[in-house]
């Protein structure tokens, strides 16, 4: 993808892997809409960059959605560059009499159909201009699941495969269908204590790494895979999965 001198929306944009990669994004010279459910996060994320907008997006409302996608071609109809990030995860005891669908049907409104709905809603938009690029956020979880949450993993599983799809039928226009495939990183994606888990990447340095490889085009399949990814990414091709697996899911 171009680098610079787009105009780029990125939801689920008020924290995490969002906040971070619509500051950097900014940081290069881009127009960036970010989208998020709180107007105090947008309201402060955008303070101090112009240039970097926030625009109230509530996917749970479904008067939100289409009311976005009206104000985007108003305000915005050189969009050029959409980067779907949002989404949630929890864990999910399926042992437990108590369980239910829950926390797994919420993950599912979230991770697929909010990706889903919101391509819809701004592909026709994105793929009339020139350097156009769709960026959805999937997980390296979708290689090697952690069972403890099976449903966020296999969210992130189906992302992986549509996007593929996606990529494909849109091979002629072009657009270009990147994936990011994190490892763990810094955010308060599962709560307050995965910030600070030493055991996750920080999230300064994912950033600054998914930006080279952008930069670089480094990023076969277009699967954008900092060096962390990797080893879960090829376990199953590398005889490594079981393994792989038993470590991440001690009996």
């Amino acid at each position: 993808m171009k680098m610079t001198g787009n105009t780029i929306l990125v939801t689920g944009g008020t924290s995490g892997i969002g906040r971070a990669l619509a500051k950097a994004f900014h940081d290069r010279g881009n127009r960036v809409i970010v989208t998020g459910r709180r107007q105090a996060l947008l309201d402060q994320i955008t303070a101090g960059r112009p240039g970097l907008i926030g625009m109230p997006l509530d996917l749970d409302d479904p008067s939100s959605l289409p009311r976005l996608s009206a104000d985007m071609r108003a305000r915005f109809p050189e969009l050029n560059v959409l980067i779907a990030n949002a989404g949630i995860s929890r864990a999910e005891d399926m042992t437990d009499d108590g369980w239910n669908t829950s926390d797994a049907e919420a993950i599912v409104e979230t991770n697929i159909l909010g990706v889903l709905r919101v391509t819809a809603a701004f592909l026709p938009a994105v793929k009339k201009q020139q350097n156009a690029t769709i960026i959805a956020t999937g997980s390296n979880l979708a290689f090697v699941p952690r069972a403890d949450f099976p449903t966020y993993c296999a969210s992130k599983a189906f992302l992986h495969s549509w996007l593929q799809s996606l990529r494909h039928q849109l091979r002629r226009i072009p657009v270009e269908v990147l994936e990011l495939a994190p490892p763990y990183v810094q955010t308060e994606l599962t709560g307050a204590r995965q910030a600070s888990d030493e055991r996750a990447m920080p999230l300064p340095a994912y950033i600054a790494e998914v930006m080279q490889l952008l930069e670089l085009r480094v990023h076969p399949r277009d699967e954008v895979l900092v060096e962390r990814d990797r080893a879960r990414r090829w376990a199953e091709r590398e005889g490594r999965y079981e393994t792989t697996f038993a470590a991440m899911n001690p009996s």
